[in-house]
């Protein structure tokens, strides 16, 4: 159980950042004439954020030869995909209400192992898994794409919750019909 936990955990974590290519050997990377903060986050799939963040630069200025650290404690992101790099298997029309991380008695980590408190930007719905499976990657109108990453006490059938850092956000949000692809 252990075993298929952890590996489930990576998966998220591994579909949500939109990693296809590893460069976990890499940790330093030394800046060459002619490369931008764009051109680097290009060519090791990272956000141009985290390399600042990473390598506490305050502007997007770099010098030819400064090492830049490109592994950290990444803060995740939600990929940002076209509908032709994924395939939709099902749409859904659910009855889609909002959540944060942040309620009494809330932990701040879902089912699946997700910290939303670290990650507040991340893109996670909460879901019914007699109708969508834990993991599936979705596109959800009005919110984009997700993780199918938790589950609820009144997520039932075709209801969803979808994850807001802010209560504000949650309350705009409110509860509407969407409708919800799955992608493969």
């Amino acid at each position: 159980m252990k075993k298929i936990l952890g590996s489930l955990i990576i998966t998220i974590v591994l579909l949500v950042s939109g990693v296809t290519q590893g460069f976990a050997a890499t940790t330093v990377h030394t800046v060459n004439k002619g490369e931008t903060l764009y051109s680097i986050s290009k060519k090791y799939k990272v956000s141009i954020d985290n390399l600042k963040s990473w390598n506490n630069l305050k502007s997007d200025s770099i010098k030819v030869k400064q090492k830049l650290k490109i592994t950290g404690k990444e803060k995740t992101k939600n990929p940002s995909r076209s509908d032709s790099e994924d395939k939709v298997t099902k749409e859904i029309v659910v009855s889609a209400s909002a959540f944060t991380a942040n309620c009494n008695g809330c932990s701040g980590v879902t089912s699946t192992g997700i910290n939303l408190k670290r990650n507040p930007d991340i893109k996670v719905i909460a879901v019914d898994p007699d109708v969508i499976k834990l993991g599936t990657k979705v596109y959800v109108e009005g919110y984009g794409y997700a993780i199918a990453g938790d589950t609820g006490s009144a997520i039932k059938g075709n209801k969803i919750d979808v994850f807001f850092s802010s209560k504000k956000e949650a309350y705009k949000w409110g509860r509407k019909s969407v409708t919800i692809k799955i992608l493969e």
